[in-house]
């Protein structure tokens, strides 16, 4: 009988052993993350949580941040380095395969126009049909919705596999007709429908071509809608915020979300002034934001109205010996800088005008973001200007680091948190990045704060940026121990849903 019992006993127990290394087995298998980030320094920017600890990602979120140690698939030793949200490009202009490259070495998840668009948005980022590295996504572009029905034009972006596109003829010099602008709304409400992140226009690239009618019809349709516009306003003299005034008073006026695009190339000495009346508007209810560059050169089309047919050195007060060709890097006189305006009207400039401490007067402003303006890239023996390979290196090096304009928390704020809140009034896809959190899109960036400095510089513009290690998309490696992974395209092309 005793001995009976004592069998049942050890029945008992090695059930209880089996049935507790099976339950320890199963929860094993729950906590085996795809990819951990060993003792990084995390710093996300909407809770300001900074400090050292773990990170298990799971089917592209962030599953846990733990203090214990976590086991997963693969592993990144983060010692010693910063664990922060990607890097979200609000404002840039080279969808391609090359930009592409140098996007995600300077820390880049994201990547949008917003400032140009395109038409339809669906369209957006031809070369990334096959898969991209990178999240992408554009505005509905009213420049190509004006070529469509101003001059018949099917291009749906400022390139595509037939080449650029001109900057003449009536989309950009002749005002629209009643029956023109209504048919510009239909296209517009149609972008929105197929998803466009809101509305851009590049208003100074016509500015005598759009009437204060079409202008209004925009925002009324945004407003239909309830998503953003971006706008390049129009420039005057330097300093004059009469381009901001229109804009100011029509987002008011509609209970549009407004962003200027890159407010201190288009402010100029006047930016103390363009950000108090922001500030104003802003206390009277409207939603108004802006951004800026880290580089100071401006960039832009040799054939862009104001170098065609306004006074550009007086706007701008340069002179040609400050402008460089793109294509070359060489500056120019005024005998090349026509004769390339002549001969090559679809190539860029750089035009040295900013002032860095009007970059620094906009840094001060609490809302201020940082975009890179990158011209179109496709050849490395192809030149363009340094933001598309330095720009948020550049900011988070000389800005924060070594001017200590504002503590790292901050910077990543700006490029980051700041970006995605402002996105989120377009698509709910964006409450879910910028940020460390449980839940959140595993789009990360692991850098070394203290080495971290652009190469990228005017004339040479493809070096990469020093410092960043790492870089996830959906929580796959697309940049590995500072070398790009070829061949892992977890991107996608974000369009919002229509909410009218």
């Amino acid at each position: 009988m005793r001995r009976q019992l004592n069998t049942l006993i050890s029945a008992i127990v090695m059930c209880g052993l089996l049935f507790s290394a099976i339950a320890h087995a199963k929860n094993y298998t729950s906590e085996l993350y795809d990819t951990v980030i060993i003792g990084g320094r995390v710093m996300d920017p909407e809770t300001r949580t900074d400090r050292v600890t773990n990170v298990g990602i799971r089917k592209g979120r962030i599953a846990r941040i733990s203090d214990d140690a976590i086991k997963g698939k693969n592993i990144i030793d983060a010692k010693g380095l910063v664990v922060a949200p990607g890097f979200i490009d609000i404002h840039s202009h080279t969808p391609t395969r090359f930009g592409e490259h140098l996007s995600v070495l300077d820390g880049i998840t994201t990547q949008l126009d917003l400032e140009a668009g395109s038409y339809p948005p669906t369209s957006y980022g031809y070369q990334y049909r096959g898969g991209a590295q990178l999240h992408y996504g554009s505005s509905v572009g009213h420049f190509a919705i004006r070529g469509l029905v101003m001059e018949g034009s099917s291009q749906s972006y400022f390139f595509d596999e037939t080449g650029f596109i001109t900057m003449g003829g009536d989309t950009w010099r002749k005002q629209a007709t009643p029956a023109q602008v209504e048919e510009m709304r239909t296209h517009l409400r149609n972008g929105l429908d197929l998803g466009g992140l809101g509305i851009g226009v590049l208003l100074d690239y016509m500015t005598e071509a759009v009437s204060e009618s079409e202008l209004s019809m925009i925002f009324a349709t945004a407003a239909e809608y309830d998503k953003p516009v971006y706008v390049h306003v129009r420039r005057g003299m330097p300093g004059d915020p009469t381009g901001l005034d229109e804009v100011i008073a029509l987002a008011e006026a509609h209970g549009v979300a407004t962003m200027i695009c890159h407010i201190t190339h288009s402010a100029m000495g006047g930016i103390e002034e363009w950000l108090a009346k922001i500030d104003a508007a802003n206390a009277r209810g409207a939603r108004i934001t802006t951004e800026t560059l880290s580089y100071l050169a401006g960039g832009t089309s040799i054939a862009a109205d104001v170098f065609v047919n306004r006074d550009w050195r007086a706007i701008f007060d340069i002179d040609y010996e400050d402008v460089q060709w793109v294509p070359t890097g060489e500056w120019l006189d005024e005998e090349r800088f026509l004769r390339y305006q002549r001969d090559y009207p679809t190539s860029s400039i750089n035009h040295h005008y900013v002032k860095e401490e009007w970059l620094l007067k906009a840094l001060a402003w609490p809302g201020m973001m940082v975009s890179t303006d990158a011209l179109p890239a496709f050849d490395i023996e192809v030149k363009t200007n340094p933001n598309i390979a330095g720009t948020y290196a550049h900011f988070l090096g000389r800005y924060v680091r070594e001017l200590e304009v504002m503590p790292l928390i901050e910077g990543l704020r700006r490029i980051t948190l700041l970006p995605a809140q402002w996105l989120a009034l377009a698509s709910d896809d964006f409450s879910k990045k910028g940020r460390i959190q449980v839940g959140a899109d595993a789009d990360i960036v692991i850098f070394d704060a203290d080495e971290i400095a652009p190469q990228a510089e005017y004339g040479d513009p493809y070096k990469t940026s020093l410092g960043i290690h790492h870089v996830l998309v959906s929580g796959r490696p697309v940049v590995a121990n500072g070398v790009q992974v070829e061949g892992r395209y977890p991107g996608k092309h974000l369009l919002a849903p229509a909410a009218r």
